[in-house]
């Protein structure tokens, strides 16, 4: 790398490159840096493993757009030569969703919140009225209620990533309606696609029955096994909001919560 950077200085002084020049290769090596981040490489872009050489020829964008069938299954995989897809992509059209008239009685758009690259990210239904308020998911009671697990499990909120099916609260805090999942799930869809996460937990009905398609099947009958989302581990747990109501599903919760974290830490030997 250095080689190739002081080749490139003493092509400037002979050639006279201009400044702009100098800014393109930067923004080029910056842009790999920031590449091989969003694909959790970091670097690989300077070793070439053929020959463990430095390779400066740059890297293809990947995204996890695509999906395929392997052994059976529906996973998704790596579509080539697109453009990668970031979080903060996914929010910005987000911001200017009209799709349902829930855009019309929010306060904030919550779209989620953590880290980009987070091996667990936890799915709720849709944001209450304190999430509303401030913009980000589960901080009310049921939130705080959340938090609480996640740090018996070794991990901070900013270790994980946390999201809603629905982006934007439903008035009253009523149920989300049908048609209003359908429009907002392709949204949660893409942040998934884009973190690939190791395991899922849906928090509740709606967040389970919606990720799994097997709607009227009750919480209680998903939850306590893995399922399989796309290649991905799916947990299906109970919500916090209903452990505030029944404390006594605590032990169940924290027994999935276990099996989440064999699978993170690779002591997991199940099937999904």
């Amino acid at each position: 790398m250095e080689i190739k950077l002081n080749n490139f200085f003493m092509e400037s002084n002979k050639s006279e490159t201009s400044r702009n020049d100098l800014l393109t290769l930067v923004r080029s090596l910056k842009y790999r840096i920031i590449l091989d981040r969003e694909l959790r490489r970091p670097n690989s872009w300077l070793t070439d493993k053929k020959n463990n050489s430095v390779n400066c020829t740059g890297v293809k964008p990947v995204n996890y757009v695509q999906k395929q069938l392997i052994d059976g299954k529906s996973v998704f995989t790596k579509e080539e030569n697109t453009k990668v897809i970031t979080l903060e992509d996914i929010r910005r059209d987000m911001e200017s969703c009209h799709r349902c008239p829930l855009e019309k009685t929010r306060q904030n758009l919550v779209f989620g919140e953590g880290n980009p690259f987070a091996d667990l990210v936890f799915v709720g239904e849709a944001p209450g009225a304190e999430e509303d308020l401030q913009g980000r998911p589960f901080v009310g009671r049921a939130g705080q209620l959340l938090t609480k697990i996640i740090v018996a499990m070794g991990l901070k909120r900013e270790d994980v990533y946390i999201c809603n099916i629905l982006k934007c609260r439903p008035p009253g805090n009523r149920n989300p309606l049908p048609e209003e999942i359908e429009v907002c799930e392709p949204y949660l869809v893409r942040q998934i696609q884009t973190i690939r996460p190791k395991v899922i937990c849906a928090l509740g009905t709606f967040a389970a029955q919606t990720l799994l398609k097997k709607k009227g099947i009750p919480i209680t009958a998903l939850r306590g096994q893995f399922h399989d989302y796309h290649g991905i581990y799916l947990m299906p747990t109970y919500h916090p909001a209903y452990l505030l109501r029944n404390p006594g599903a605590k032990k169940q919760v924290w027994e999935d919560v276990q099996k989440i974290m064999k699978v993170l830490t690779g002591e997991y030997q199940g099937g999904m």
